[in-house]
């Protein structure tokens, strides 16, 4: 099964990704995770993404494109993966979809994770990293609302919409449920 979470950031993908992959039995990839990694080991591509992440905006699509391809590329991945954080604009998605029809495979669900922006901003506020000032938030839910909702229209045939105002236990509760229910009506 090939699952891809979206959603503002703060919406609990990340936390609902690694209960989804613990359940589901499959490789979590987020870009996040990634992009920390590189940061934290200092690579080229590290001091790159983290110029921008900094800033609230995108990492340029060249770069996250390569690095995601390659991470679905290992073995770990051939039997299905959940994407956290990616794709996040329609030329992500259409580089993902020809990489994956050349795999001759496909996106099975898109579960989008659905939060009001204050309750992001609160939630993003109590995490206390350094990088989540209010201003950089915003600066963030602008920049989703611009260039990453739009996946929303990109993959309608596939979406899913999930509540993810409430306790951790509920929205994965509605998540797996959600998810099911997509499976279950996928001929």
């Amino acid at each position: 099964m090939r699952i891809i979470l979206t959603g503002p950031p703060g919406a609990g993908k990340g936390t609902q990704a690694q209960s989804l992959s613990s359940k589901l039995q499959l490789p979590h990839i987020s870009t996040g995770d990634l992009f920390r990694s590189h940061i934290a080991e200092g690579t080229d591509l590290g001091r790159r993404a983290k110029t921008f992440l900094d800033a609230g905006e995108l990492v340029p699509d060249e770069v996250t494109i390569g690095m995601v391809v390659e991470r679905l590329a290992a073995d770990d991945a051939t039997a299905g993966f959940i994407l956290d954080g990616f794709p996040r604009t329609v030329a992500q998605a259409v580089a993902l979809d020809e990489f994956l029809a050349e795999q001759l495979i496909q996106i099975n669900a898109v579960l989008d994770f659905s939060i009001a922006d204050d309750a992001v901003v609160g939630r993003m506020l109590a995490r206390g990293r350094a990088d989540d000032t209010e201003d950089v938030i915003r600066r963030r839910l602008r920049v989703y609302h611009d260039e990453t909702r739009p996946l929303l229209d990109y993959y309608s045939a596939l979406l899913v919409s999930v509540d993810a105002d409430g306790e951790v236990d509920e929205i994965y509760a509605r998540a797996i449920g959600a998810l099911s229910e997509r499976v279950a009506s996928t001929p």
